[in-house]
């Protein structure tokens, strides 16, 4: 991940493949490698919005510790779901996903702003 966009842009899969990302933020601000449909993408910047409302994203840092606070029935912004890595600059994470034959998946960052301004990438499922 670089500030605003992907390399690779694309990536084509085969229907049933599981597929290891080693996701690297170079970028100097905060980035997020999220898979999910279209729809899914724009309801999770619903939260994401919520987070950078709260100091909880800091242009190139996370603050961990506020991602535990209890935004409200129990739920926190902790950013622990197997399809999605929240980075500052200059970490790494990895994600293992298996990816079904029958979906529109894509791949963003939902951090406010960037997926509008092209950080998104196609996911080809063949």
């Amino acid at each position: 991940m670089m500030d605003n966009y992907y390399e690779p842009e694309k990536i084509a899969i085969k229907a049933g493949e599981t597929i290891r990302f080693k996701v690297e933020n170079k970028g100097t601000l905060v980035h997020e490698f999220s898979i999910g449909t279209a729809d899914m993408h724009k309801g999770h910047q619903k939260e994401m919005m919520m987070m950078f409302q709260h100091g909880i994203i800091q242009g190139g840092t996370i603050n961990r510790e506020m991602m535990k606070m209890d935004m409200g029935n129990g739920e926190t912004m902790e950013h622990n779901d197997p399809n999605s890595a929240l980075l500052a600059s200059g970490e790494s994470a990895e994600i293992i996903w298996t990816f079904p034959g029958d979906a529109e998946l894509e791949f963003a960052c939902n951090v406010p702003g960037h997926y509008q301004s092209g950080m998104v990438g196609d996911i080809a499922i063949k």
